[in-house]
């Protein structure tokens, strides 16, 4: 009969977990944000739609926000927010010194998005931002006339 060492089992057990570790990690695509092409990754993200007024994509690297200021008509619009690299990406909406949204989207594609209504034409300042950086980001304000 064949002794087996008492350690064996350890070892076979440790041996298990990290080949479980290897293929969950090996599973796992990481995208690596400073090498992103961010207009390929925003087609497949958020693909184009019709009735864009304003859309945006990028990095956010250090945490400092991106900003934008667009002049859009009066009417209501579906703002679409999508990210990647892991934390969460938020958008601050606001006209005429007035908040119009605040929307946050977690950064593993899955898109977030908000109804808003902007009574009159005008400026339309958009802060895309993040404490989780690096990420990338895309959003769309599209016309729900």
């Amino acid at each position: 009969m064949a002794v087996i060492p008492r350690s064996f089992p350890r070892a076979l057990s440790v041996a298990a977990a990290a080949a479980v570790l290897l293929g969950v990690s090996g599973c796992a695509q990481q995208l690596s944000v400073e090498n992103a092409d961010v207009p390929s990754w925003k087609a497949t993200a958020l693909p184009s739609a019709s009735g864009i007024v304003a859309e945006d994509a990028g990095k956010i690297l250090n945490a400092q926000p991106v900003d934008r200021t667009e002049n859009v008509p009066a009417g209501s619009y579906t703002l679409t927010l999508v990210c990647e690299g892991g934390g969460k990406a938020f958008l601050a909406v606001s006209s005429g010194g007035k908040e119009l949204a605040d929307l946050g989207a977690a950064c593993y594609g899955t898109k977030e998005s908000v109804k808003i209504t902007l009574q009159n034409s005008g400026p339309v300042e958009i802060s895309a931002s993040s404490v989780d950086a690096p990420l990338i980001y895309a959003y769309q304000l599209v016309s729900a006339d």
